[in-house]
């Protein structure tokens, strides 16, 4: 219910500052370049369908051989005494917790490409535990707002986009984005447990958290070590590897346990193709809001304000010429990628502003392309606090984000 009246809201927004500068502006090319956008973002969605339908279909079927194989069992029975009170709803030792764990696994690695077909199997799994297929379940919700506080230790794109754009020390955003996302992940899962009656101050949790903490200490220390023009070097190469390394070890547990690992894969990757045909719809309905949104230049009015908001307050005003990436990325990761290269390129990849611009890209992730693309798979109609939490996360990795900026950079 809540992405209905938000989808309506982009169009009415639109229209509405579209006629403001067709009447009192005499913009004439603003309808024209509004209708264009619906044609363009329409096309792009679909690409973007096409595009994920590989990545599904060999993802899936990766995931079928690990599932016949015993493999995502025997994840969910080692995850089962963390994840039955994050989960609570999820059955002890259901394959939806191995699901979970490797989907945000591939999240925090940076293995984007594996992270959603895995995040999507996750989903199907737990809809099969759901008595109202309509609706979103809690466990569902919390699995979502994982994934949109965007936890994530390597950020291997963003490196490799300020290195292009000639930055002298393309590492030195490394740590804020690690602490900006980690605050966010954090801030949405108590966000979450507090919506769901969740007790966080359980032993078991606070020992996992713990061990999270120290191996993401780790591999900052790590890290650290290295000289900065081999950190996005090693980095990838880990990233690889860790991707073969997955994608070997199940086809050599299913080679262990006899099983026909061909056939298994094909009937993964069949289930692939369905999903993304599936998720198709939403994809077009999202994005034309979003295309739409943007072209009519309600985002420039916005930022105008903002900028004239804390001007009058006298407090620094330089964070505000990276906002758009922020406001871009719960809608569109493209968006605020194309934001995020354009802040860089006009202030400077090592300014205050092209930093803040990496950090906030880095700091959340794209929450109704997410919402959009999961609830879609399973077909959920009502998402409940799902929203409201993730956009909890973006704002507190925003404001994580923000503060980091000043601390480190000045």
């Amino acid at each position: 219910m809540v992405l209905n009246y938000i989808w309506i809201a982009f169009f009415v927004i639109a229209f509405i500052v579209g006629m403001v500068k067709l009447v009192f502006m005499g913009d004439t090319t603003i309808f024209p370049a509004i209708v264009d956008s619906t044609f363009d973002t329409a096309k792009s969605a679909f690409e973007i369908s096409i595009g994920l339908t590989g990545m599904l279909a060999l993802w899936l079927g990766i995931m079928k051989i690990g599932e016949r194989a015993g493999l995502i069992n025997f994840l969910a029975r080692i995850l089962s005494p963390v994840f039955v009170r994050l989960f609570p709803d999820i059955p002890k030792g259901h394959p939806a917790t191995g699901s979970i764990f490797m989907n945000i696994a591939a999240n925090m690695l940076g293995l984007d490409n594996a992270a959603t077909p895995l995040g999507l199997k996750a989903m199907e799994q737990m809809q099969s535990l759901n008595t109202k297929k309509d609706t979103a379940t809690n466990a569902m919700i919390m699995f979502l707002v994982l994934n949109t506080s965007g936890l994530t230790i390597v950020p291997v794109s963003i490196l490799a986009y300020r290195a292009q754009q000639g930055s002298a020390q393309p590492t030195d955003v490394f740590i804020p984005i690690l602490l900006a996302t980690a605050v966010a992940t954090l801030v949405g899962v108590i966000a979450t447990s507090i919506y769901q009656k969740i007790n966080l101050f359980n032993r078991t949790l606070l020992l996992a958290m713990g061990a999270i903490l120290l191996f993401m200490a780790g591999t900052v220390w790590g890290f650290m070590q290295l000289p900065p023009d081999q950190m996005n070097t090693v980095s990838t190469s880990i990233t690889a590897v860790l991707l073969m390394s997955i994608i070997t070890s199940f086809i050599v547990a299913g080679l262990w346990k006899r099983i026909n690992v061909y056939d298994a894969f094909i009937d993964g990757a069949k289930d692939g193709f369905t999903t993304a045909v599936r998720i198709i719809p939403y994809l077009v309905a999202f994005l034309v809001a979003i295309g739409v949104f943007r072209a009519s230049g309600a985002l420039d009015w916005l930022m105008d304000g903002i900028k004239w908001l804390v001007a009058s307050t006298g407090c620094d005003t330089r964070f505000v010429d990276a906002l758009p990436t922020a406001l871009m990325k719960p809608l569109s990761g493209s968006g605020a990628r194309g934001m995020m290269m354009e802040e860089m390129s006009t202030f400077g990849a090592d300014s205050f502003v092209g930093r803040l611009a990496c950090l906030f890209q880095g700091s959340t992730d794209t929450t109704f392309y997410i919402l959009a693309v999961y609830f879609g798979s399973v077909s959920i109609k009502y998402t409940r606090h799902a929203v409201a939490c993730g956009l909890i996360a973006d704002l507190a990795g925003i404001i994580a984000a923000i503060v980091l900026c000043y601390m480190f950079f000045g």
